[in-house]
């Protein structure tokens, strides 16, 4: 890349000052599973966490029930309790951003800023249908307003920071002039990585860069009137996928975001819109030394409206209710084109448009001073149409003849449909109880039904007659139980958790076809912490079991058993952390799906890291991942395939991360 990373960050931050914007994060009183928020504060501990990762997803990986799907050097696809990709919603800011890249080299949580690192929440249960019915889990993403210490009306950071295995580099700031009730800030970030090498020394390609750019900002009147906004720019250049067919030499972003809220009687109303573009492009032949006997390159985009109102009210003292309504629209479209002969070879998303309307309502009412119950039902219209189904791009056959093909026709042939046009009528709800049968213990139970609608892949994809969706698809129904008990008592803390997840009509890819089944997961979580202030432990174990009951076997793509040990000690703003990562072998696969190309071998790696001040507002945060060198790849991360061989991309070798933050 020619242009310098500074005019980069600059630029971006320029184009992001259109409109201003800021963000709130509506409280629901969920139980959470995950909140990554440790640290001598909450901003600090996520600035000095981003300092040190490429992503902010990675903080995830510290649950046992959360894995990370790895394809390259970014673009970490997180998979929840076993469920993946459209069944994990990633919520930034109350904004659902889609990929633009049918094989996901682009995940919504690449969209993650690292310049300003987000709170990370997971939802596995429905205990709120706000933001739409949970089948696998969501990706609950918070941007915090800055901080005005004292009488102080600036506040920001400065990050540099860099890594030795793949030589990274990173620079990151931001800049908020106002007080808590009116600011506006500017923020961006520029980071790049070379090849990493996994720990037998073998270089994987996997390098990029990124760069960000954002300015937010909020005013609150006297009577509690609020308007907040937010405009952002990300570029991603030259990211590197080892064993894909294709590299992404361009991915840009581009989100907008604008809230409106005010009291009403005993509550609140709330009104958000926002706008999400993604635009990618990948090739064969842009970053590749040996070019490829045919140019092709696929030109992909998505663009995702929405709007969301909803309305909290406190009944009566011991009664909150909340109601709302949702429309979005999603339009994706994916070309893939024959450089050498400017045609195109498949329209690989044609031209899909999809509307959803959803309404839902929900209540909490405690009966008891230590007995609450809870429920709520969603309905959500959802329609679907691919509108270049019909046009038309060259086949080869076997044979060597050339005859006129389309999308209509690649699904008539290997389903018998031709019909495109979809209309989903979904009906979700849930019922919650939380029971407080003794000082700081509680017994948790949440049953619910969830639907979902196939996405634009599973339904439409079309990469000639390899890689075919099924319009006929029928919608996913998840029926799920989850009990939980969660305890404190002195310096410990526990909580254990059951669960199954009863699915009728699940989506199952296989061999690059997508049939309905009806599927079975089973899971168990646990976890047990102690804290004296100054020493810490935790350990979190979690094992998931997917199974196919039509078939009676093992689902694809389902993690193995995973725990995770954890002491840290802080002291006078000093922390370090030692932390152990073990996994099960997996041995439960489906070798005829594709998606499991073979077992994977157990393993354990140990990682390190700390955070110490140098001074009043000067840090340094450092870690040494994978301590020992080890090789190992986790299950399910993407099977590449280079010629006919499989094989699963290796995370990085011994790699020491340090940055520098600066605050004020």
């Amino acid at each position: 890349m020619t242009e310098k990373p500074l005019a980069r960050i600059v630029g971006l931050i320029l184009a992001g000052c259109a409109t201003t914007s800021a963000f709130s994060q509506e409280q629901d009183g969920d139980q959470l599973l995950i909140r990554v928020t440790e640290g001598q504060s909450a901003e600090a501990a996520r600035l000095s966490e981003a300092a040190i990762q490429t992503e902010p997803v990675q903080r995830l990986s510290s649950d046992a029930s959360v894995s990370l799907s790895r394809m390259g050097g970014r673009g970490l696809d997180p998979v929840i309790r076993g469920q993946n990709e459209n069944r994990v919603d990633v919520l930034l800011d109350g904004m659902r951003v889609e990929g633009a890249c049918p094989s996901r080299m682009d995940p919504p949580t690449s969209r993650l800023s690292t310049a300003l690192a987000p709170v990370l929440e997971i939802r596995t249960s429905n205990r709120t249908l706000r933001w739409g019915p949970i089948t696998g889990g969501q990706v609950v993403a918070t941007t915090a307003a800055p901080e005005f210490a004292g009488d102080n009306r600036t506040t920001g950071h400065l990050t540099l920071g860099g890594s030795d295995n793949g030589e990274g580099k990173l620079v990151n700031g931001s800049v908020a002039a106002g007080s808590k009730d009116a600011f506006i800030r500017f923020a961006g970030g520029y980071d790049e990585s070379g090849d990493y090498e996994d720990g037998d020394g073998n270089e994987v390609r996997s390098s990029y860069e990124n760069a960000e750019g954002r300015v937010d900002g909020a005013w609150t009147a006297d009577n509690g009137f609020y308007i907040k906004g937010m405009v952002s720019r990300q570029e991603e250049r030259d990211v590197k996928f080892p064993g894909q067919g294709m590299d992404a030499p361009k991915t840009d972003t581009d989100l907008y975001r604008l809230e409106l809220g005010a009291p009403v009687a005993d509550g609140n109303w709330n009104l958000m819109t926002w706008q999400a573009d993604v635009d990618h492009v990948m090739d064969n032949f842009s970053l590749r030394e040996q070019t490829a006997s045919m140019k092709m390159l696929t030109a992909s985009e998505t663009r995702t409206q929405g709007v969301r109102l909803t309305l909290d009210q406190r009944a009566t003292e011991y009664t909150d209710w909340a109601l709302g309504v949702d429309y979005e629209t999603n339009e994706w479209d994916a070309a893939l084109n024959s450089v050498d002969k400017d045609v195109v070879a498949s329209y690989i998303w044609p031209g899909v448009e999809r509307d959803r309307v959803g309404v839902f309502y929900e209540q909490f009412t405690r009966i008891q001073p230590n007995l609450q119950l809870g429920a709520g039902i969603r309905y959500d219209r959802v329609e679907m149409e691919a509108t270049k189904a019909d046009e038309t791009y060259t086949l080869k056959q076997p044979d060597g003849t050339v005859v006129p093909m389309s999308a209509t026709k690649a699904y008539e042939q290997v389903y018998g449909t031709t019909n495109t046009d979809v209309a989903d009528d979904n009906i979700s709800g849930f019922v919650s109880s939380e029971w407080r049968y003794a000082p700081n213990r509680s017994l948790d139970v949440v049953a619910s039904h969830s639907v979902r609608s196939p996405g634009v892949t599973e339904r439409y994809v079309n990469k000639t007659l390899g890689w075919v969706g099924n319009p006929d698809l029928d919608t996913e129904k998840h029926n799920k139980l989850e009990i939980s008990l969660s305890g404190r008592e002195g310096n410990w803390s526990w909580r254990p958790a059951i669960w199954v997840d009863q699915v009728d009509d699940y989506v199952l890819r296989s061999q690059d076809r997508y049939y309905n089944i009806d599927a079975r997961l089973l899971g168990v979580e646990g976890h047990l912490g102690w804290s004296n202030g100054t020493w810490s432990t935790n350990s979190k174990l979690a094992s998931v079991r997917g199974e196919n009951r039509d078939a009676d076997k093992a689902l694809p793509r389902i993690p193995p058993i995973q725990f995770i040990q954890m002491v840290g000690w802080h002291y006078q703003g000093h922390a370090l952390e030692v932390e152990w990562q073990l996994a099960r072998r997996q041995d439960r696969v489906d070798l005829e799906s594709g998606l499991d190309p073979s077992t994977s071998p157990g393993y354990g790696v140990f990682n390190l890291s700390g955070t110490h001040p140098l001074m009043a507002n000067l840090s340094l945060t450092w870690a040494v991942d994978n301590v020992f060198d080890k090789t190992w790849a986790a299950h399910v991360s993407k099977a590449d395939a280079l010629g006919e061989e499989f094989f699963k991309v290796n995370e990085p070798g011994r790699t020491v991360r340090t940055a520098l933050t600066a605050r004020w």
